[in-house]
Protein backbone atom coordinates (compact mmCIF):
# COMPACT_ATOMS: atom_id res chain seq x y z
CA UNK A 1 0.00 0.00 0.00
CA UNK A 2 3.11 2.33 0.16
CA UNK A 3 3.37 2.22 -3.48
CA UNK A 4 0.08 3.41 -3.87
CA UNK A 5 0.79 6.72 -1.72
CA UNK A 6 3.94 7.03 -4.00
CA UNK A 7 1.94 6.79 -7.25
CA UNK A 8 -0.73 8.86 -5.72
CA UNK A 9 1.83 11.38 -5.25
CA UNK A 10 3.04 11.45 -8.77
CA UNK A 11 -0.65 12.48 -9.89
CA UNK A 12 -0.55 15.39 -7.41
CA UNK A 13 3.09 16.23 -9.10
CA UNK A 14 1.70 15.95 -12.38
CA UNK A 15 -1.31 17.57 -11.92
CA UNK A 16 0.27 20.72 -9.96
CA UNK A 17 2.00 20.96 -13.46
CA UNK A 18 -0.63 20.74 -15.09
CA UNK A 19 -1.98 23.37 -13.44
CA UNK A 20 0.78 25.80 -13.91
CA UNK A 21 0.39 25.44 -17.99
CA UNK A 22 -2.80 26.53 -17.65
CA UNK A 23 -2.53 29.36 -15.20
CA UNK A 24 0.71 30.46 -18.09
CA UNK A 25 -1.88 30.37 -20.78
CA UNK A 26 -4.79 31.81 -18.87
CA UNK A 27 -2.55 35.03 -17.53
CA UNK A 28 -1.04 35.35 -21.45
CA UNK A 29 -4.97 35.60 -22.44
CA UNK A 30 -4.19 39.10 -23.90
CA UNK A 31 -0.16 38.66 -24.76
CA UNK A 32 0.05 39.78 -28.60
CA UNK A 33 1.38 36.71 -30.57
CA UNK A 34 1.61 34.37 -27.60
CA UNK A 35 1.07 31.10 -28.63
CA UNK A 36 -0.43 28.58 -26.13
CA UNK A 37 1.10 25.30 -24.97
CA UNK A 38 -0.17 21.77 -24.10
CA UNK A 39 1.34 19.76 -21.52
CA UNK A 40 1.61 15.83 -22.21
CA UNK A 41 1.20 12.96 -19.16
CA UNK A 42 2.89 9.43 -19.74
CA UNK A 43 2.08 6.87 -17.22
CA UNK A 44 5.62 5.49 -15.44
CA UNK A 45 7.33 1.97 -15.90
CA UNK A 46 5.62 -1.14 -14.92
CA UNK A 47 7.18 -3.87 -12.69
CA UNK A 48 5.44 -7.60 -13.46
CA UNK A 49 4.85 -10.36 -11.63
CA UNK A 50 5.15 -13.83 -13.30
CA UNK A 51 4.13 -15.97 -10.64
CA UNK A 52 0.36 -14.36 -10.98
CA UNK A 53 0.14 -14.97 -14.67
CA UNK A 54 -3.23 -15.58 -15.95
CA UNK A 55 -4.11 -18.46 -18.43
CA UNK A 56 -2.46 -16.96 -21.36
CA UNK A 57 0.71 -16.61 -19.17
CA UNK A 58 0.24 -13.08 -18.86
CA UNK A 59 1.95 -11.30 -15.60
CA UNK A 60 0.43 -8.98 -13.75
CA UNK A 61 1.39 -5.67 -13.93
CA UNK A 62 1.25 -2.59 -11.87
CA UNK A 63 2.19 0.89 -13.11
CA UNK A 64 3.77 3.70 -11.07
CA UNK A 65 2.01 6.36 -11.45
CA UNK A 66 2.16 9.31 -13.83
CA UNK A 67 4.53 11.90 -14.56
CA UNK A 68 4.20 15.57 -16.39
CA UNK A 69 6.09 15.68 -19.40
CA UNK A 70 7.21 17.66 -21.90
CA UNK A 71 5.12 21.03 -23.46
CA UNK A 72 4.35 21.70 -26.93
CA UNK A 73 3.14 24.83 -28.34
CA UNK A 74 0.26 25.26 -30.11
CA UNK A 75 0.53 26.98 -33.76
CA UNK A 76 -2.74 28.00 -34.62
CA UNK A 77 -3.36 31.73 -35.88
CA UNK A 78 -4.45 34.31 -33.58
CA UNK A 79 -7.25 36.91 -34.29
CA UNK A 80 -6.30 40.35 -35.83
CA UNK A 81 -7.06 43.79 -33.47
CA UNK A 82 -6.24 46.94 -35.45
CA UNK A 83 -3.77 49.01 -33.36
CA UNK A 84 -3.25 52.14 -35.65
CA UNK A 85 0.26 52.17 -35.27
CA UNK A 86 1.88 51.98 -38.92
CA UNK A 87 4.41 49.96 -38.07
CA UNK A 88 2.55 46.98 -36.61
CA UNK A 89 2.07 44.14 -38.17
CA UNK A 90 0.67 40.25 -38.23
CA UNK A 91 1.60 37.57 -40.11
CA UNK A 92 -1.30 36.23 -42.26
CA UNK A 93 -0.50 32.52 -42.04
CA UNK A 94 2.81 30.64 -41.66
CA UNK A 95 6.21 32.33 -40.61
CA UNK A 96 7.95 33.93 -38.15
CA UNK A 97 9.55 37.82 -37.65
CA UNK A 98 12.92 37.51 -37.47
CA UNK A 99 14.92 39.57 -34.69
CA UNK A 100 18.80 40.17 -33.84
CA UNK A 101 20.18 41.08 -30.45
CA UNK A 102 23.29 41.42 -29.33
CA UNK A 103 24.13 38.40 -31.72
CA UNK A 104 21.66 35.79 -30.86
CA UNK A 105 18.53 35.49 -33.36
CA UNK A 106 15.21 35.06 -32.23
CA UNK A 107 11.89 34.29 -33.58
CA UNK A 108 8.54 36.12 -33.30
CA UNK A 109 4.79 36.50 -34.04
CA UNK A 110 4.63 39.93 -32.20
CA UNK A 111 5.12 42.48 -35.17
CA UNK A 112 4.72 45.25 -32.42
CA UNK A 113 8.02 47.52 -33.96
CA UNK A 114 9.05 51.12 -34.21
CA UNK A 115 12.16 53.13 -35.42
CA UNK A 116 14.69 53.79 -33.00
CA UNK A 117 17.03 57.16 -33.08
CA UNK A 118 19.52 55.71 -35.76
CA UNK A 119 17.11 54.45 -38.08
CA UNK A 120 16.73 50.81 -37.05
CA UNK A 121 13.55 49.01 -37.67
CA UNK A 122 13.17 47.25 -34.33
CA UNK A 123 10.87 45.47 -31.78
CA UNK A 124 9.44 47.93 -29.44
CA UNK A 125 9.74 45.31 -26.09
CA UNK A 126 13.36 45.47 -26.54
CA UNK A 127 14.81 47.08 -28.94
CA UNK A 128 15.76 43.96 -31.35
CA UNK A 129 16.61 44.85 -34.11
CA UNK A 130 14.13 43.10 -37.48
CA UNK A 131 15.74 41.56 -39.91
CA UNK A 132 14.86 41.71 -43.76
CA UNK A 133 15.61 39.66 -46.87
CA UNK A 134 18.06 41.41 -49.38
CA UNK A 135 18.84 39.02 -52.59
CA UNK A 136 17.84 35.75 -50.49
CA UNK A 137 20.42 37.16 -47.19
CA UNK A 138 19.00 38.80 -44.23
CA UNK A 139 20.19 42.15 -43.12
CA UNK A 140 19.43 45.04 -40.85
CA UNK A 141 16.29 47.27 -42.03
CA UNK A 142 17.49 50.72 -41.52
CA UNK A 143 15.85 54.43 -43.15
CA UNK A 144 18.78 56.71 -41.50
CA UNK A 145 19.95 57.49 -45.72
CA UNK A 146 16.79 58.05 -46.44
CA UNK A 147 15.19 60.90 -43.96
CA UNK A 148 15.30 62.90 -47.21
CA UNK A 149 14.04 63.08 -50.85
CA UNK A 150 16.13 64.97 -53.49
CA UNK A 151 13.92 67.43 -55.83
CA UNK A 152 12.77 66.60 -59.10
CA UNK A 153 12.95 69.33 -61.82
CA UNK A 154 9.86 69.44 -63.86
CA UNK A 155 9.91 68.02 -67.48
CA UNK A 156 6.17 68.08 -68.50
CA UNK A 157 3.81 70.99 -67.49
CA UNK A 158 -0.11 69.90 -68.45
CA UNK A 159 -2.93 72.37 -69.39
CA UNK A 160 -6.98 71.51 -69.49
CA UNK A 161 -10.60 72.91 -70.66
CA UNK A 162 -11.07 75.08 -73.09
CA UNK A 163 -9.62 78.01 -75.32
CA UNK A 164 -13.11 80.20 -76.92
CA UNK A 165 -13.36 80.99 -80.76
CA UNK A 166 -14.40 84.08 -79.80
CA UNK A 167 -11.51 85.32 -77.75
CA UNK A 168 -8.70 87.29 -78.97
CA UNK A 169 -5.93 86.99 -76.00
CA UNK A 170 -6.41 84.75 -72.98
CA UNK A 171 -4.09 84.56 -69.82
CA UNK A 172 -3.29 81.31 -68.31
CA UNK A 173 -1.91 82.37 -64.31
CA UNK A 174 0.06 80.57 -61.71
CA UNK A 175 2.09 78.11 -63.99
CA UNK A 176 4.62 76.40 -61.71
CA UNK A 177 7.47 74.38 -61.78
CA UNK A 178 10.30 73.11 -60.04
CA UNK A 179 14.14 73.34 -61.02
CA UNK A 180 16.84 70.38 -60.42
CA UNK A 181 17.24 72.35 -56.99
CA UNK A 182 13.73 72.38 -55.65
CA UNK A 183 12.95 75.95 -56.78
CA UNK A 184 9.27 76.86 -57.26
CA UNK A 185 8.73 79.29 -60.46
CA UNK A 186 5.47 81.10 -61.08
CA UNK A 187 4.81 81.54 -65.01
CA UNK A 188 1.71 82.87 -67.01
CA UNK A 189 1.43 82.10 -70.48
CA UNK A 190 -0.18 84.81 -72.84
CA UNK A 191 -1.91 83.55 -75.63
CA UNK A 192 -3.47 85.15 -78.91
CA UNK A 193 -6.06 83.82 -81.18
CA UNK A 194 -4.09 83.25 -84.45
CA UNK A 195 -6.79 81.70 -86.49
CA UNK A 196 -7.29 84.60 -88.68
CA UNK A 197 -4.49 84.14 -90.21
CA UNK A 198 -3.32 80.20 -89.35
CA UNK A 199 -6.87 78.20 -88.98
CA UNK A 200 -6.62 76.83 -85.55
CA UNK A 201 -3.46 78.21 -84.08
CA UNK A 202 -3.12 80.21 -80.87
CA UNK A 203 0.48 81.86 -80.44
CA UNK A 204 1.88 81.76 -76.89
CA UNK A 205 4.39 83.79 -75.20
CA UNK A 206 5.31 82.05 -71.65
CA UNK A 207 6.49 85.24 -69.06
CA UNK A 208 8.27 84.44 -65.63
CA UNK A 209 7.48 87.99 -64.06
CA UNK A 210 8.50 90.07 -66.85
CA UNK A 211 10.87 87.91 -68.45
CA UNK A 212 10.03 86.10 -71.87
CA UNK A 213 11.28 82.37 -71.51
CA UNK A 214 10.20 81.04 -74.51
CA UNK A 215 7.00 81.33 -77.63
CA UNK A 216 5.46 79.10 -79.41
CA UNK A 217 1.83 78.25 -80.79
CA UNK A 218 -0.92 75.42 -80.28
CA UNK A 219 -3.27 74.41 -83.16
CA UNK A 220 -6.76 72.88 -83.23
CA UNK A 221 -7.95 70.93 -86.29
CA UNK A 222 -11.71 71.32 -87.82
CA UNK A 223 -13.46 69.66 -84.61
CA UNK A 224 -11.75 71.81 -82.14
CA UNK A 225 -9.54 68.68 -81.12
CA UNK A 226 -5.88 69.52 -80.61
CA UNK A 227 -3.37 68.73 -83.82
CA UNK A 228 -1.81 65.72 -82.87
CA UNK A 229 1.40 67.54 -83.68
CA UNK A 230 0.88 70.92 -82.73
CA UNK A 231 -0.08 70.04 -79.08
CA UNK A 232 3.23 70.19 -77.22
CA UNK A 233 6.06 72.32 -77.35
CA UNK A 234 9.25 71.68 -75.86
CA UNK A 235 11.75 74.33 -75.15
CA UNK A 236 15.33 74.60 -72.89
CA UNK A 237 14.77 76.18 -69.71
CA UNK A 238 17.49 77.69 -67.75
CA UNK A 239 16.19 79.05 -64.28
CA UNK A 240 19.23 81.01 -63.75
CA UNK A 241 19.90 80.24 -60.12
CA UNK A 242 22.68 77.70 -60.46
CA UNK A 243 19.63 74.75 -61.29
CA UNK A 244 21.21 72.87 -64.40
CA UNK A 245 18.56 73.55 -67.96
CA UNK A 246 16.01 71.32 -67.86
CA UNK A 247 13.92 70.23 -71.22
CA UNK A 248 10.35 71.80 -70.62
CA UNK A 249 7.31 70.61 -72.46
CA UNK A 250 3.89 72.10 -72.16
CA UNK A 251 1.59 69.88 -73.07
CA UNK A 252 -1.87 71.33 -74.64
CA UNK A 253 -3.42 67.81 -75.17
CA UNK A 254 -5.84 68.06 -72.70
CA UNK A 255 -7.64 71.25 -74.36
CA UNK A 256 -9.95 72.02 -77.12
CA UNK A 257 -10.89 74.94 -79.28
CA UNK A 258 -14.68 75.48 -79.41
CA UNK A 259 -16.86 78.32 -80.43
CA UNK A 260 -18.31 79.05 -76.99
CA UNK A 261 -18.76 82.28 -74.49
CA UNK A 262 -15.53 82.52 -72.85
CA UNK A 263 -12.32 80.69 -72.71
CA UNK A 264 -11.30 78.11 -69.45
CA UNK A 265 -7.75 76.99 -70.24
CA UNK A 266 -6.26 76.36 -67.35
CA UNK A 267 -2.88 74.88 -65.38
CA UNK A 268 -3.03 71.30 -64.30
CA UNK A 269 -0.62 69.89 -63.32
CA UNK A 270 3.02 69.20 -63.47
CA UNK A 271 5.42 66.50 -62.66
CA UNK A 272 8.30 68.27 -60.44
CA UNK A 273 8.73 68.60 -56.47
CA UNK A 274 10.77 70.02 -53.84
CA UNK A 275 13.41 68.72 -51.84
CA UNK A 276 11.21 66.40 -49.13
CA UNK A 277 11.75 65.29 -45.86
CA UNK A 278 10.65 61.77 -44.11
CA UNK A 279 7.04 62.53 -42.44
CA UNK A 280 5.69 59.11 -42.47
CA UNK A 281 7.02 55.20 -42.53
CA UNK A 282 4.59 51.89 -42.48
CA UNK A 283 4.86 48.17 -43.70
CA UNK A 284 2.64 46.94 -46.68
CA UNK A 285 1.05 43.33 -47.36
CA UNK A 286 4.32 42.69 -48.78
CA UNK A 287 6.63 43.43 -45.98
CA UNK A 288 7.92 46.94 -47.73
CA UNK A 289 8.80 50.02 -45.47
CA UNK A 290 6.97 52.65 -47.11
CA UNK A 291 8.53 55.67 -46.88
CA UNK A 292 6.59 59.19 -47.11
CA UNK A 293 8.29 62.50 -47.65
CA UNK A 294 6.76 65.70 -47.19
CA UNK A 295 6.89 66.92 -51.33
CA UNK A 296 4.38 63.47 -51.68
CA UNK A 297 6.89 61.08 -52.97
CA UNK A 298 6.47 57.53 -51.64
CA UNK A 299 9.79 55.03 -51.34
CA UNK A 300 9.30 51.90 -50.86
CA UNK A 301 12.72 50.82 -48.94
CA UNK A 302 13.78 47.41 -47.08
CA UNK A 303 11.73 44.24 -47.05
CA UNK A 304 10.69 42.84 -43.91
CA UNK A 305 11.75 39.27 -43.87
CA UNK A 306 10.05 36.11 -42.88
CA UNK A 307 11.34 32.32 -41.45
CA UNK A 308 9.43 29.19 -41.26
CA UNK A 309 10.47 25.89 -40.01
CA UNK A 310 9.36 22.21 -40.64
CA UNK A 311 9.31 21.30 -37.38
CA UNK A 312 7.46 24.04 -35.47
CA UNK A 313 7.89 21.39 -32.42
CA UNK A 314 11.52 22.01 -31.78
CA UNK A 315 11.21 25.86 -31.12
CA UNK A 316 11.41 26.75 -27.58
CA UNK A 317 10.02 29.51 -26.22
CA UNK A 318 12.09 32.02 -24.93
CA UNK A 319 10.22 34.52 -22.83
CA UNK A 320 9.59 38.10 -24.47
CA UNK A 321 6.87 36.22 -27.22
CA UNK A 322 10.39 35.01 -28.44
CA UNK A 323 11.22 31.63 -30.16
CA UNK A 324 14.60 30.13 -30.75
CA UNK A 325 15.30 27.07 -33.15
CA UNK A 326 17.94 24.36 -33.06
CA UNK A 327 20.82 24.66 -35.74
CA UNK A 328 19.67 21.54 -37.26
CA UNK A 329 16.04 22.38 -37.65
CA UNK A 330 15.61 23.09 -41.02
CA UNK A 331 14.74 26.69 -42.02
CA UNK A 332 12.78 28.48 -45.12
CA UNK A 333 13.93 32.43 -45.40
CA UNK A 334 12.01 34.80 -47.72
CA UNK A 335 9.50 37.26 -48.37
CA UNK A 336 5.90 37.77 -46.96
CA UNK A 337 3.57 35.67 -49.37
CA UNK A 338 6.97 33.67 -50.75
CA UNK A 339 6.50 30.00 -51.11
CA UNK A 340 4.32 28.78 -47.92
CA UNK A 341 5.14 32.00 -45.98
CA UNK A 342 2.41 34.41 -44.85
CA UNK A 343 1.69 37.72 -46.43
CA UNK A 344 1.33 40.77 -43.94
CA UNK A 345 -1.82 42.52 -42.23
CA UNK A 346 -0.28 45.92 -41.47
CA UNK A 347 -1.52 49.10 -39.04
CA UNK A 348 -2.10 46.15 -36.11
CA UNK A 349 -1.15 42.72 -34.31
CA UNK A 350 -1.95 39.33 -34.00
CA UNK A 351 -3.82 38.36 -30.68
CA UNK A 352 -3.11 35.67 -28.47
CA UNK A 353 -4.75 31.62 -29.53
CA UNK A 354 -5.92 30.96 -26.20
CA UNK A 355 -9.22 29.23 -26.26
CA UNK A 356 -10.47 30.50 -22.53
CA UNK A 357 -13.50 27.81 -22.92
CA UNK A 358 -10.97 25.21 -23.41
CA UNK A 359 -8.70 26.49 -20.88
CA UNK A 360 -11.36 26.20 -18.08
CA UNK A 361 -12.37 22.62 -19.02
CA UNK A 362 -8.61 21.39 -18.89
CA UNK A 363 -9.20 23.09 -15.46
CA UNK A 364 -12.05 21.09 -14.44
CA UNK A 365 -9.86 17.58 -15.30
CA UNK A 366 -7.01 18.58 -13.52
CA UNK A 367 -8.73 19.80 -10.26
CA UNK A 368 -10.36 16.53 -10.50
CA UNK A 369 -7.52 14.52 -10.96
CA UNK A 370 -5.81 16.21 -8.19
CA UNK A 371 -8.53 15.95 -6.03
CA UNK A 372 -8.84 11.90 -7.05
CA UNK A 373 -4.76 11.51 -6.04
CA UNK A 374 -5.13 12.95 -2.59
CA UNK A 375 -8.26 10.83 -2.18
CA UNK A 376 -6.14 7.84 -3.10
CA UNK A 377 -3.19 8.72 -0.81
CA UNK A 378 -5.87 9.34 1.79
CA UNK A 379 -7.19 5.90 1.40
CA UNK A 380 -4.33 4.07 1.32
CA UNK A 381 -3.18 6.22 4.36
CA UNK A 382 -6.04 4.92 6.46
CA UNK A 383 -5.50 1.67 4.93
CA UNK A 384 -2.12 1.62 6.55
CA UNK A 385 -3.34 2.82 9.59
CA UNK A 386 -6.16 -0.31 10.18
CA UNK A 387 -3.67 -2.58 9.39
CA UNK A 388 -1.72 -1.41 11.85
CA UNK A 389 -4.50 -1.43 14.55
CA UNK A 390 -4.68 -5.07 13.46
CA UNK A 391 -1.37 -5.51 14.11
CA UNK A 392 -1.27 -3.71 17.72
CA UNK A 393 -4.32 -6.40 18.90
CA UNK A 394 -2.36 -8.79 18.19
Amino acid sequence: MLDSIYIGMSGLTSFSKGLSNISNNVANLNTTGFKSSELEFFDLFYKYDYSNSNQQGLPYAQGSGVKAGTTYSKFTQGDFRQTGNDLDAAIDGNGFFILSKDGKTSYTRSGQFTLDESGFLTSREDGARVLGVMGGALSEINVSGKRSSAPTATTVINFTDSLSNSSTTYDVPNITAYDSLGTLHTFTMSLTNNTANVPGEWTFRLLEGTTEVTTGSFRYDGSGLPSATANKHVFSYSPGNGARATLLTLDASGTNFFSSSASSMKFQSQNGSPAGFLSSTKLDSEGFVILGYSNGKTVKADQVGLAFFTNLNALQSEGSNRFTSPKQNPRTIGAPGERALGRLRAGGVELSNVDLAQQFSELIVIQRGYQASSQVITAANEMIQQLGEIRGRK
